[in-house]
C-alpha cells in the first residue's frame, strides 16, 4: 500500500476503536437482561426469585414481578435512564384514558407517584390520585449503570393484566409544586400472563374505527378538498369543465369529511375519549363546510354586483376551512399516537400539492 493509503487506513483504525472504547461501558451499562439478577440498591425487597418479563425490547423495560404475600404483588420496572420519566400502567382495556399508572423518574429530584389518566391533556393526569392501592413505604427509584429502577408493590388480589408502558421526553421531569406530567414521548399497551410471563402487544380498541375515521377526514378535508381549489384556480380556461370538476371534488371531499367527523363521534363515545380541542376543530371545519355548500347553492349571477363580495366569501372561508382541517389532521395523528408514518405520509402529500400550487401560479402570472 502507499504511505497515504497506509497512514489512513491506521488513524480509521485507532479512531474506531477510540470509538468502541468509550461507547462500550455505555452499551453495557445500558443493558438488562432476565438471564441475571441485578444487585439494586435502595429497593425495600429482595427480587431474586421474581419472575422476569422483557416488556418493551425497543425501549430495553425489564418488568420484575412476585406475589411476595397474601395480596401484596411487588414490581420493579428498569429502563434505560435518558433523562426522562418511565412508567407503567394498569388497565381493564389496554387504553391510557381511564388507567392508573406508576411514574418514576430519576436526577436530583428523583421521585414516585401514582397518577391517574383522566385524558390526553396534561391538566387532565392527576398526581397522587388513581385507582392502584400501593403499600406504603415501599415505592423507591433509584439509578444506577445508567439505569433507572422504579420498585413498587400493590395490595390487590390480582393485577390488571393489561400494562402500559411510557417515555417521557429528555429533560421534561415532573416537578413540585403540583409534579404535573408532560405527555410522554411514545408508550405501548400490552397484556401479560402472569403466571408464564408471556407478554404481547395489544392492538387499539376499535383500530378499524380510529383507521376510517383518520382515513376519511385525511382524505376529504386534507388532500380532496385542497385539489378542488386548484382546480379552481388553475383551470378556468377549460371551462365549463373546471366548474364541474370543482363542484365534484368539493362534494365527494364533504361527504367524504362529513363521514370522517360522524366516525369521530362514534369513536369518541365508545372509548370515553377527551379530546376538546379535536373535537371542537373538527365541528367547526364541518361547519364551514356546509356553509360552503349554502354558499354554492345561493350564488349570484356573475352579473351580479354582488358576486365580487360573494367570491371574497367564498375563497377566504374556504381556505381557513382547509388551513384548521390540515392542522387537526395532524393533531389527530398526535392524539392516536399514530405514528411519524403517518404525519411523514400527509406531510408529503401535502408537499406534493404545495409544489403543483406554485408551480401552477407561476404559469398563471405568465400567462398575463
Amino acid at each position: 500500500m502507499k504511505p497515504t493509503t497506509t497512514s489512513f487506513f491506521f488513524i480509521t483504525l485507532v479512531l474506531l476503536f477510540v470509538i468502541f472504547i468509550s461507547h462500550a461501558p455505555f452499551v453495557n451499562s445500558q443493558t438488562d437482561s432476565c438471564s441475571s439478577t441485578p444487585s439494586i440498591n435502595g429497593i425495600s425487597f429482595d427480587i431474586t426469585s421474581f419472575q422476569c418479563s422483557s416488556v418493551w425490547d425497543s425501549h430495553g423495560f425489564i418488568l420484575r414481578y412476585k406475589e411476595t404475600d397474601s395480596q401484596v404483588w411487588s414490581f420493579v420496572l428498569s429502563a434505560p435512564d435518558n433523562n426522562g420519566y418511565i412508567a407503567i400502567g394498569f388497565s381493564r382495556q389496554g387504553i391510557m384514558v381511564g388507567s392508573s399508572a406508576i411514574v418514576g423518574w430519576g436526577g436530583s429530584n428523583r421521585g414516585i407517584k401514582q397518577y391517574y389518566l383522566g385524558g390526553h391533556d396534561s391538566s387532565l393526569v392527576d398526581p397522587d390520585q388513581g385507582n392502584l392501592v400501593v403499600v406504603s413505604d415501599t415505592s423507591s427509584v433509584t439509578t444506577q449503570s445508567s439505569r433507572i429502577y422504579m420498585a413498587f408493590q400493590l395490595n390487590t388480589t390480582q393485577p390488571e393484566s393489561k400494562l402500559l408502558y411510557a417515555v417521557g421526553p429528555q429533560g421534561r421531569l415532573p416537578s413540585s409544586p403540583n409534579f404535573r406530567l408532560v405527555q410522554h414521548d411514545t408508550m405501548v399497551s400490552t397484556t401479560i400472563n402472569y403466571l408464564s410471563g408471556d407478554q404481547s402487544k395489544n392492538s387499539q380498541p376499535y383500530s378499524r374505527l380510529r383507521r376510517s375515521h383518520g382515513v376519511l377526514n385525511m382524505l376529504g378535508w386534507g388532500v380532496l378538498m385542497p385539489i378542488g381549489v386548484i382546480v379552481a384556480r388553475y383551470f378556468k380556461q377549460f371551462d365549463p369543465i373546471w366548474f364541474y370538476a370543482h363542484t365534484s371534488i368539493q362534494s365527494g371531499a364533504f361527504i367524504l369529511g362529513l363521514a370522517g367527523v360522524i366516525c369521530g363521534l362514534v369513536l369518541k363515545d365508545r372509548i370515553k375519549a377527551d379530546v376538546p380541542t379535536h373535537k371542537s376543530l373538527g365541528i367547526v371545519v364541518l361547519v364551514l363546510g356546509g356553509l360552503q355548500v349554502k354558499a354554492f347553492l345561493a350564488r349570484p349571477d356573475k352579473a351580479s354586483k354582488l358576486r365580487k363580495y360573494w367570491n371574497w366569501y367564498h375563497h377566504g372561508l374556504g381556505r381557513v376551512m382547509i388551513a384548521l382541517a390540515v392542522a387537526n389532521v395532524f393533531y389527530g395523528i398526535h392524539l392516536g399516537n399514530a405514528g411519524n408514518e403517518w404525519n411523514a405520509g400527509f406531510g408529503v402529500v401535502l408537499a406534493l400539492l404545495c409544489i403543483a400550487a406554485i408551480v401552477l401560479e407561476f404559469r398563471k402570472w405568465a400567462r398575463k
